[in-house]
């Protein structure tokens, strides 16, 4: 059975060496290439917020582009499958869980089994991402918190104690450099949970005016942020920390993240209520200098 991959991109590393355990072609005209260990993030396939890294894998003085980090799974079987292709979830047993990089065209003669290679993330995009992720977790919290006395019934709590009106109305996030874009779902299930979705819909300026302000006091603050591992491989248990001054947020998330909050300038969010069922939170985050 396959061993799943090492990753190393939980402690903030870019760069890496490994071997080669896998090559395959797609139907597509790629080919992924498949890493004993990799400082890759991958997106995951069942949760596609953080797109995946980019960068480079090299041997010598060649090197070649990776254009996506994805997820691959291998069954006890030999069924191989990658990202959107993967039939069980994340962790399921009989499977083995990988990140595949993904290459355009042929593989070169030189990258088989056992070639040993330079994996190089591409930086700038990956501190990109690594602030939009966790400017997205922060514009969460914070409008969790805006919304709290919105609540008639108990939802129960998020990572700092608030109700938890992420957990209950998320349907989407999508993650870019410097930013996110999550979508709430404001429907009949939501008001019988005792969500008052008539008063937000009132005061929605109010509750994003309450969001900008809450974010810029958490950046002044400074706070540490931190990714906390179970594990060393892909299937590992990740959770992100930052020690904000209500007290510490823990959040379960398989993503990159800054180190800490003075990374960024500013946070800002706009809120978007043009479906009335639908709440469109565009977080944009803009980095020190």
């Amino acid at each position: 059975m396959s061993t799943p991959t090492i990753v190393s991109f939980a402690g903030g590393a870019i760069t890496g060496d490994g071997t080669v355990t896998r090559v395959e072609s797609g139907t597509d005209g790629t080919v992924v290439v498949v890493v004993d260990a990799t400082p890759f993030h991958p997106v995951d396939h069942t949760w596609p917020d953080q797109p995946g890294d980019t960068g480079t894998l090299s041997s010598d003085d060649v090197t070649i582009p990776v254009t996506e980090a994805l997820m691959a799974a291998v069954s006890d079987e030999g069924e191989f499958a990658v990202g959107g292709d993967i039939p069980v979830k994340r962790g399921a047993e009989g499977w083995a869980w990988l990140v595949a990089h993904r290459i355009d065209g042929a593989a070169p003669a030189w990258l088989t089994d056992g070639s040993r290679v330079r994996l190089t993330v591409d930086a700038a995009r990956r501190a990109g991402l690594s602030r939009g992720h966790t400017a997205c977790h922060l514009a969460s919290l914070a409008l969790d918190l805006a919304v709290a006395d919105l609540w008639r019934k108990d939802p129960g709590e998020d990572a700092l104690g608030n109700p938890d009106f992420e957990g209950r109305a998320n349907q989407s996030s999508r993650i870019h450099e410097d930013g996110a874009v999550d979508e709430y779902r404001l429907g009949k299930s939501l008001r019988r949970a005792g969500f008052d979705t008539e008063t937000f819909a009132a005061t929605l300026a109010d509750r994003e005016q309450r969001i900008n302000a809450q974010l810029a006091a958490w950046i002044a603050a400074g706070a540490t942020s931190r990714v906390e591992t179970e594990g060393p491989t892909i299937v590992d248990r990740r959770r992100w920390h930052c020690a904000l001054p209500e007290g510490e947020a823990v959040i379960l998330c398989g993503g990159t993240h800054v180190r800490a909050l003075s990374e960024f300038s500013s946070i800002s969010v706009s809120l978007d209520l043009t479906d009335p069922q639908l709440l469109v939170m565009t977080t944009t985050a803009t980095a020190a200098v």
